[in-house]
């Protein structure tokens, strides 16, 4: 047993005799090791999981890819679970990773973060990301979603722009407050009334917005959705009513999707780098994993970057801006 062992593994010093013998009975029986047996020993599942507030749409799509990348080259597993944006939901799929991982990443933005964290032994090794994880004694990444749409606001407003309209995400979304504050704030310091409009985080409620914008009869001239999937609709909505982007009104979203710089005319956009917001939440709880509780507490914050395409100024037909920033916060 001892040699099978050292065979398998790679491990300890083995005759070549011993370790073709080893091997032909491997391929004869085919031969494939027990994880739970392994798992007992190691005291590691070598799989990590991940809980997201929803599984569809192109931001949930790129978040897992740069997850999936990074866990493919430390040889992880990856088991992902969706809350359905509801609190008993998550608690529930938390419950249920409980001794199948070695680790947990959290998207969870309609959740108290300081309730979630007390909820989850403190032998499991977490991270945060959510709008309110940066209040918890969790290590987090988190996304500045207010200093995002204060961008997004005064780059519409350099545009020329006075009726800034904002299209807001789902109420209790702590990302969708955030940027519904930037927005407030922005307007604030131009001292131009802001007037904002319900959303869902999803097309066919940008669609509905952009509908009502386009009948308003002091039309706004510039929208900021709060999320690409809300702008899209909204650009779709302006078309279908015959008004142009950007001459009659500017568009910009948030998050840049991939879809963002292939519509026409392309997408202004505040950029994450979803994918490789992703990879680095993978690589920190990895390094959560591997420090047994050793690690010190600390908060990433990705910064942002303005991409500026044809929807908010006809004069720029290419992008602009560069990777969001991953800087570390207290």
């Amino acid at each position: 047993m001892a040699s099978v062992s050292r065979v398998l593994n790679a491990q300890g010093v083995v005759g070549e005799d011993v370790r073709a013998r080893v091997m032909e009975a491997v391929e004869t029986l085919s031969y494939v090791p027990h994880s739970g047996a392994r798992s007992l020993i190691t005291r590691k599942t070598d799989t990590v999981g991940v809980i997201l507030p929803d599984l569809f749409g192109e931001f949930f799509s790129e978040l897992i890819r740069g997850m999936d990348l990074a866990a493919r080259e430390k040889r992880l597993h990856l088991i992902v679970s969706s809350s359905h944006d509801d609190a008993e939901e998550a608690s529930f799929a938390i419950k249920s990773m409980r001794g199948r991982v070695d680790g947990l990443i959290i998207l969870s933005p309609h959740l108290d973060a300081a309730a979630l964290a007390a909820s989850m032994p403190r032998s499991l090794p977490v991270l945060l990301m959510n709008g309110g994880a940066r209040d918890v004694d969790r290590p987090s990444i988190t996304v500045d979603n207010h200093g995002g749409a204060e961008v997004m606001t005064r780059h519409l407003l350099a545009q020329g722009r006075r009726r800034v309209a904002h299209v807001a995400g789902p109420v209790g979304n702590l990302e969708a407050e955030a940027r519904r504050a930037g927005y407030l704030a922005a307007m604030a310091e131009a001292g131009i009334e802001p007037v904002v409009l319900d959303g869902d985080f999803d097309q066919a409620s940008g669609f509905r917005a952009g509908a009502a914008i386009a009948a308003m009869d002091i039309r706004p001239d510039a929208v900021f959705a709060g999320n690409d999937m809300m702008a899209l609709g909204v650009l779709l909505a302006l078309q279908e009513a015959g008004l142009r982007c950007p001459e009659d009104v500017a568009v910009g979203g948030f998050d840049d999707v991939p879809i963002a710089s292939l519509v026409r005319p392309a997408l202004t956009t505040m950029r994450i780098d979803i994918a490789e917001t992703g990879r680095r939440a993978l690589e920190r709880l990895v390094s959560l994993i591997d420090a047994a509780g050793e690690a010190p507490i600390n908060h990433e914050i990705v910064r942002p970057t303005l991409v500026a395409r044809q929807s908010s100024n006809s004069s720029n037909s290419g992008n602009s801006g560069s990777k969001s920033a991953l800087a570390q916060g207290g």
